[in-house]
């Protein structure tokens, strides 16, 4: 008798796939709340398929052109539903989904490691200089999320007024220095300061064979192309979920779309600490939510000017309070190099908090 043993893989939700392009196309079969479920489940694997042939792929570029590459596609799937979510006027979601992957990746992602790699272990340990300095340009991103706020409060008391033109021009200029900005991080956690970030060699090997360049490219233009098609399904439902479940765009940007583009890396970075290898760990989580900050804001921020629609970086202030709370946490758990498992439930207990605000916290309009 044969036994096949199957190994639990997020391949396998590749399935919601088929079934939520059949829920789209196929006559009779419509149904919003399904269509948006199927889509932002199969979304997963394929962002988790996107990372590893991303990965394989800088392995053979090179450091400097490597890193590049994973700069760009290293947060894909949400830099593609955002893109999408602009496309079709939704920016509120689009501002959300950044403070939500923010957040989400400092509180829900690094706290369940924690969690779950201080279960096996009592103590562990990381680079505490490499987690300081990506906090410390995080706090930098924190920073370009108060400003334009601040702005909008000081300019409304002001005799000339208030202008959205001012403040688009504002957010511009602010978004060119965060993009600036990540470009010198990069340059110094891949070279001048390699040193500070050790235990990011290895990662590979973790997941075992590297693919050639032409089956990590292919599937990575195929795994795009996928994500791109359930994006703009997720994407066009969400109007009709919000109805059926009474959520505001502000909860589904923040919660619900930050952990369908992240699920792949949270697994990654769970991982990780559960083979206590934290200092990949703290690098997925916080690189993550970097990447976001420094880059992926900034580029939505161009991108929204060849849709005709230019975005701003003020935020609620709630989600401005939810970033700046979820650094300060990440500093004093980052100071002293070490973890264990109730850190990653103090963690988790202010994301679900945070949850809970947003949940019952009223559609916000900013301006």
């Amino acid at each position: 008798m044969l036994i096949v043993k199957l190994k639990p893989s997020l391949t396998w939700l590749l399935l919601f796939v088929p079934i939520a392009i059949v829920l789209r196309f196929w006559p009779g079969a419509e149904n919003p709340t399904a269509l948006f479920i199927c889509s932002a489940i199969g979304i997963v694997p394929l962002a988790g398929w996107m990372g590893r042939a991303t990965e394989a792929l800088a392995a053979r570029m090179g450091e400097g052109a490597g890193g590049l590459l994973n700069a760009t596609f290293g947060n894909a799937a949400e830099l593609i539903i955002a893109v999408i979510a602009l496309s079709n006027g939704l920016t509120s979601v689009v501002k959300a989904s950044i403070t939500g992957s923010i957040i989400g990746n400092i509180l829900l992602v690094f706290g369940l490691s924690i969690l779950c790699g201080g279960i096996k272990y009592s103590e562990q340990r990381f680079n505490q200089t490499g987690a300081r300095t990506s906090a410390i340009s995080l706090s930098l991103a924190a920073i370009g999320l108060i400003i334009p706020t601040v702005f909008h409060m000081a300019a409304e008391h002001s005799p000339g007024g208030w202008s959205p033109i001012m403040e688009q021009r504002l957010s511009l200029a602010i978004a060119v220095v965060l993009f600036v900005t990540y470009f010198c991080v990069l340059g110094f956690s891949l070279k001048t300061h390699r040193h500070f970030f050790q235990g990011t060699e290895g990662q590979l090997e973790e997941r075992g064979e590297v693919w050639s360049r032409g089956k990590a490219t292919m599937i990575l233009i195929v795994a795009t192309g996928f994500v791109a098609l359930l994006s703009e399904f997720l994407v066009g439902t969400i109007e009709s979920v919000r109805a059926t479940f009474g959520i505001t765009e502000t909860f589904v940007g923040v919660i619900i779309v930050a952990i369908v583009g992240n699920a792949a890396e949270h697994s990654s970075a769970i991982l990780m600490a559960m083979k206590n290898k934290m200092d990949l760990s703290v690098g997925i989580a916080i690189g993550s939510s970097l990447q976001i900050a420094l880059f992926v804001a900034p580029l939505l921020i161009f991108v929204s000017y060849l849709f005709g629609k230019p975005m701003d970086l003020e935020f609620s202030r709630p989600e401005v309070f939810a970033v700046v709370a979820s650094v300060y946490i990440l500093f004093q758990i980052a100071g002293d190099g070490e973890t264990n498992w109730i850190e990653g439930v103090q963690l988790l207990s202010v994301y679900v908090i945070l949850g809970i605000l947003f949940f019952y916290l009223p559609e916000v309009v900013v301006h």
